[in-house]
């Protein structure tokens, strides 16, 4: 790992935090009980629009009316997607003639894309024709990164209010963050990305010739990648236009537009944070929650890059020549040389941070301790820096525990951004926070058990126990990257990973509105000498350690079974040689 690839790394996450400012101003606006006077303006275009639809935007809806209007709508949404894969081959933009969809892979994808997850158990090129990934597939990117924007709005306005009022009107919360926030960021990123050499075409496969005479002609697939591109970052929903994702050289082709796609991978997650801040009235809490994140982050990515900078056992078994001749470039195995070991290390760790999911290298081919931070990193629930989908509603829900348990120590009762927390609270923010993760485990426990589960591994031992781990923390926890290695199409791991796929989102969305109910209908606590302060690095660093406690104690044995088991087996896994 040269000085320049970690130069390139504290860039890119410097001009990340650098834009993710003027977007929290932009997201505050468009969820705010307070607007600036232009957005007053939209609202009043916003409200026109609702009315003509037969929707009321001044109904303050309660966190349950609240809920089910977000549900409902995922739901409806999964239902439209499910329907355009199975009639696909009737409809036209299907250049390529292609059939309907298998009905397991159609029902795993219309929950994946409606759940914010974007698993993908199918190659995009060979599979969805022009008018299911474009109408179907990109409008979920939207709608479902709408959605889970719109929660932060509703937990944000219930942490401030105190007078009974309740957590705002979903459809115009949808609204306002699709046309304000995700339509523009994802319009310009898009041109961006076109002019970098994205393909954006609906001229259908393109015939070519190889050089070699007798090699014949091949079809190259194209399509309108670049949209789907830009929102699938922005919205860090993650599944890719191409079989293989950002890695394929059509979808990115050059540094420039990874630079590009890495900063919107963690541009609204960042963002989330300091608009969650202003939200409260307080811009400190957001900026607490932002270092808690990067105390995560931070390690897991030096741990990544450490592990990807040296040698797999396999090259540096090899002997003396091969470490002399391959160490300085690092483990390229499953990596685009176009990227390199350093902005594929960040990629991999900033997917699984923020939700997204994408993927410009294959994360199977990382080294074991290299892929153990990705898949760790989703199993905390993908708080850090809070995705798109719930990853800030998670990291407050962990801000609440932390909170609980401070006031324990202290034998006060404890409160969060000045509001009481009860039983009821508490139980509402363990059953958001342990869904996931006991999905995940026993996901994972029972694919060991089942033939058709562990027959669709291409590894065996440790790597293809982490292959199974690594879908079922991905689709458990709404992030939609995968190991590789396994073949996720079957009746069974379709349907299991997409029921996964439904609890990580609902099963966390709507305690998680019920929290915010409760908190909308308490009265604000005047600061007092015990009163713990949200703001601070002390709490900051308290709510780090109180996700670090709950990830180690819930996956450390699976882990030990997988990452750390192969690590073990395989003896030293990273030979660093300069």
């Amino acid at each position: 790992m040269t000085a320049l690839d970690l130069l390139s790394v504290a860039l890119t996450l410097g001009l990340t935090l650098a834009l993710a400012l003027p977007v929290a101003g932009l997201l505050t606006a468009a969820l705010s009980d307070d607007p600036p006077p232009w957005a007053r303006a939209l609202r009043t275009f916003d409200q026109g629009l609702l009315r003509r639809l037969g929707i009321d935007p001044d109904e303050d809806m309660g966190w349950a009316r609240y809920a089910g209007s977000l549900v409902v709508f995922n739901l409806l949404g999964a239902l439209f997607v499910y329907g355009v894969q199975r009639l696909q081959g009737a409809l036209p933009f299907n250049p390529a003639g292609l059939g309907p969809v298998d009905p397991f892979v159609a029902w795993n994808t219309a929950i994946s894309f409606a759940s914010n997850t974007n698993w993908q158990a199918y190659g995009g090129e060979t599979t969805m024709s022009d008018l299911t990934q474009g109408l179907a597939l990109t409008s979920q990117n939207f709608l479902s990164a709408a959605s889970g924007l719109a929660v932060l709005g509703a937990l944000g306005r219930g942490m401030r209010r105190s007078d009974g009022r309740r957590l705002g009107n979903y459809w115009a919360d949808t609204l306002r963050l699709t046309l304000w926030v995700l339509l523009p960021l994802s319009g310009a990123l898009a041109l961006l990305l076109v002019a970098g050499g994205v393909v954006s075409t609906l001229a259908g496969p393109l015939a070519h010739t190889l050089l070699e005479d007798d090699a014949g002609t091949r079809t190259l697939a194209r399509g309108a990648a670049a949209a789907q591109v830009a929102i699938k970052q922005l919205g860090t929903n993650g599944g890719g236009f191409f079989n293989v994702n950002s890695a394929h050289p059509l979808e990115n082709p050059s540094p420039w537009t990874n630079l590009l796609q890495l900063i919107s991978i963690l541009l609204l997650p960042m963002a989330q944070c300091l608009s969650f801040g202003a939200l409260l009235g307080d811009r400190r809490q957001g900026w607490a929650l932002l270092g808690a994140m990067t105390a995560l982050f931070l390690p897991v990515l030096a741990l990544t890059l450490w592990a990807e900078a040296g040698l797999p056992p396999a090259l540096a078994a090899l002997g003396p020549d091969a470490v002399a001749i391959d160490a300085p470039m690092g483990n390229l195995e499953g990596k685009e040389l176009r990227f390199g070991v350093a902005q594929s290390g960040l990629w991999a760790v900033a997917t699984t941070a923020a939700s997204n999911g994408s993927v410009n290298a294959m994360h199977d081919s990382f080294t074991a301790l290299g892929g153990l931070g990705p898949m760790w990193l989703m199993q905390l629930g993908e708080v850090v820096f809070g995705g798109v989908g719930v990853g800030l509603s998670g990291a407050v829900l962990y801000a609440a525990l932390a909170a609980f348990l401070a006031g324990l120590m202290v034998g006060r009762g404890p409160e969060l951004y000045g509001k009481a927390l009860l039983p009821r609270d508490m139980k509402l923010v363990v059953i958001a926070l342990l869904l996931p993760s006991a999905t995940v485990l026993m996901g994972t426990a029972l694919s060991v058990l089942r033939p058709e589960a562990t027959g669709a591994l291409a590894n065996p031992g440790p790597h293809g126990f982490s292959e199974l781990l690594y879908a079922w923390s991905s689709a458990g926890n709404n992030n939609g990257s995968a190991f590789g290695g396994l073949t996720a199409s079957g009746p069974f791991l379709a349907v299991g990973l997409g029921i996964a796929m439904a609890i990580g989102r609902w099963g966390v969305i709507i305690p998680t509105l019920a929290l915010a109910g409760a908190f909308a209908q308490k009265r604000r606590q005047a600061p007092g000498p015990g009163t713990l302060d949200t703001h601070t690095p002390l709490f900051a660093g308290l709510v780090a350690a109180t996700i670090l406690l709950m990830g180690a104690l819930t996956f450390l044995p699976a882990l030990a079974l997988g990452p750390a088991a192969e690590h073990l087996s395989t003896g030293p896994e990273v030979s660093h040689v300069r």
